[in-house]
């Protein structure tokens, strides 16, 4: 069988395309969507032009047995010799994480603020009014707000609806980091993933904070019922 040069061109530009493909979407057994794909890799290539900083983005089913989301993202930052940050998401193991090659990375955002499980700086504000038994327990409740990740995650997903879940709760701290790298490093993001993405996610994000302050609210406005009744009895 003769190998042609027009055969060996399409090997080569399928390979040279499922390498870009991997790029900064590193590995995908969740989402799988080729949009998805197109956003993440575009944002990564226009932060790492810019900043020199590799935002990879790993989505797996499971990890191995015996193995944490930490050890796993350790042997895959192995492989990469420039300065990389890794998101990692397990679906079964429900676990999300952020892991650097390099110390000094971390100065370039908030991880703490990212993998928060609280949605925004007022909720953390009520729920540390409500919690906090300490002045100094407060304030650090209190300043655990900005989650972009986790309350997303945590949200009720409608049947059908769990894969768009994870593609926009994982997209809106990856978008988050990125972002955050850029602004300290002094760079600007392209508009690479559309003006009609990031109002999705603004959406997204609104919707999630209303539900939540609203829940607040009616938990608070029944606390302060059953003290009320409590102080009657009393």
């Amino acid at each position: 069988m003769k190998f042609s040069r027009g055969l060996a061109a399409l090997i080569l530009a399928l390979t040279f395309q499922t390498t870009l493909v991997a790029e900064y979407l590193y590995k995908d057994e969740v989402v799988q969507n080729p949009k998805f794909n197109e956003e993440v890799n575009s944002i990564g290539r226009d932060l790492y032009e810019k900043t020199g900083i590799s935002l990879k983005l790993l989505m797996i089913k499971k990890l191995p047995d015996g193995m944490s989301i930490v050890d796993y993202e350790q042997k895959i930052l192995k492989e990469f010799k420039e300065p990389t940050i890794l998101l990692a998401f397990s679906e079964k193991d429900t676990k999300v994480d952020i892991l650097a090659n390099d110390k000094s990375l971390y100065k370039y955002f908030n991880k703490r603020q990212v993998l928060s499980p609280v949605a925004s700086s007022v909720q953390a504000f009520v729920m540390a009014a409500l919690y906090a038994d300490t002045f100094d327990h407060f304030k650090e409740l209190a300043s655990e707000g900005g989650g972009t990740i986790l309350p997303l995650l945590g949200d009720k997903a409608k049947k059908g609806q769990r894969i768009d879940q994870y593609s926009a709760a994982m997209f809106n701290g990856y978008f988050d980091v990125a972002e955050q790298i850029a602004v300290s490093k002094g760079a600007k993001l392209s508009n690479a993933t559309g003006e009609g993405s990031k109002y999705l996610i603004f959406g997204i994000k609104t919707v999630f904070y209303s539900v939540v302050l609203m829940g607040i609210v009616m938990y608070v406005r029944r606390k302060l019922y059953l003290r009320k009744q409590g102080l009657k009895n009393g």
